[in-house]
């Protein structure tokens, strides 16, 4: 019985989650039958599908997918590992956090295209230049909002523990550092969002592959079934991982969900 309210439940979320996607397409194709936008600047979805089609199984899809993915993965893993400990730092420490907040945000404002000329001058052209855009981008993003989580902690907590005679490591690992992790996972969520939003402009740098490439290539012979595959399939990754992450943090900071009931 419980197994098959799950699969119901499932079922019922699949449905829900693909309902807009529906409703999306069929407002395509209604908007491109309406003749409000020329039929030859908005492609159909079935036009897009038989490129899709013909992309997979006679061109280079995967491996601009398989190599996008790397290029994502990579810059938000070294983001996130120096994002990390930058923000414990500045969420603990007050003086850091004044001296540092100012020049973070100065820097989140910058957008990563801005920087391609200064990152083509000082790391080249090659595949360390387009994961350093994926980390600049990744970083700002997730130490923002790890920093912002510490500060929100409650105070409380600390002088319990040091009521009860914690040391300031002790209160570090085993107070701290527990109630930023839905804070960490928070952050590597916006970092993924901000990393996909930045691969065509990592891409930029010369690249052979990646959906970003592709995306540019197609755009030289205004191919624009090629174009809305590439947007389609950088939406469709970002949201199966984002999806992906979430199941992760519910498993993860499960324990916080029974504690506070």
């Amino acid at each position: 019985m419980a197994k098959s309210s799950q699969r119901r439940s499932l079922f019922s979320d699949f449905g829900w989650a693909l309902l807009p996607f529906i409703f999306l397409i069929s407002f395509w194709v209604v908007l491109r039958a309406s003749g409000l936008i020329n039929p030859t600047l908005l492609p159909s979805p079935a036009a897009v599908l038989e490129v899709f089609w013909t992309n997979l199984t006679q061109g280079e899809l995967l491996a601009n997918i398989r190599m996008s993915v790397q290029r994502v993965v990579l810059g938000l893993l070294l983001g996130m590992l120096v994002a990390v400990p930058v923000g414990f730092l500045v969420g603990w420490y007050k003086p850091v956090r004044r001296f540092v907040d100012p020049l973070i945000n100065f820097f989140r404002a910058l957008p990563p295209i801005a920087l391609i000329p200064l990152v083509i001058v000082y790391l080249g052209i090659g595949e360390v230049a387009k994961i350093a855009i994926l980390f600049y981008a990744s970083f700002f993003a997730a130490v923002i909002v790890m920093y912002e989580g510490m500060t929100q902690i409650s105070p409380v907590y600390i002088r319990v523990a040091r009521t009860l005679g914690a040391t300031d490591l002790e209160i570090f690992t085993k107070v701290m550092l527990p109630m930023t992790v839905p804070h960490m996972l928070t952050a590597l969520r916006v970092a993924l969002g901000v990393a996909w939003a930045t691969l065509v402009a990592s891409e930029l740098v010369a690249a052979q592959q990646g959906l970003g490439a592709m995306i540019q290539n197609a755009s030289a012979f205004f191919d624009l079934g090629t174009i809305y595959l590439g947007i389609i399939c950088i939406g469709s990754l970002a949201l199966g991982m984002d999806l992906a992450l979430r199941k992760i943090s519910k498993r993860l900071v499960a324990w916080q969900d029974k504690v506070e009931g």
